[in-house]
């Protein structure tokens, strides 16, 4: 393996094992027909970077792994965020990318409604909706607009996105 890959590995190792531990660490708001995952504000990077993806898409299964919902929540869970942050990956507009992972919120709605009972699908989607877009638009894009001041995680962290 040349340094790159070894490089990219240890961001994505990283990446994954921040999520899981932020996800861990706000489980009362992380899991249920409510939440709240403050692990989200890790999505963004992916539209600074898609090799970052992978690390994100691993963190949420590892997260998932503690769910009271299981290994649907694995796969169910995990397929939401695969497929908002390969949608964000193609969009160049940073805060419509923002907004990928709430216009999935159904799939998490359908997940829990499946599980709870139809009653469940609407405030979990509502839910899922406006806990994605305080995440990853309002907390997200000023944050990471701020870090991108800082000259070395412009150049290591983001250098996908911005030498575009």
């Amino acid at each position: 393996m040349n340094n790159k890959t070894t490089d990219l590995l240890v961001k994505n190792a990283i990446i994954a094992a921040i999520y899981m531990a932020l996800t861990y660490a706000f489980a009362s708001v992380s899991y249920g027909i409510i939440q709240f995952r403050v692990s989200e504000v890790l999505n963004l990077l992916v539209w600074y970077n898609p090799l970052y993806l992978p690390g994100v898409v691993l963190g949420c299964a590892f997260a998932n792994l503690g769910s009271p919902f299981g290994v649907i929540d694995i796969v169910v869970g995990t397929f939401h965020t695969f497929i908002s942050l390969y949608a964000m990956s193609k969009i160049n507009n940073r805060t419509l990318a923002s907004m990928m992972p709430a216009l999935f919120g159904f799939i998490i709605g359908a997940e829990v409604a499946y599980i709870e009972g139809f009653a469940a699908f609407l405030p979990t989607t509502l839910s899922v909706i406006v806990s994605e877009l305080v995440i990853c638009s309002l907390v997200s894009l000023p944050l990471y607009r701020t870090l991108e001041e800082n000259n070395y995680i412009r150049n290591n962290i983001f250098t996908f996105r911005l030498s575009r």
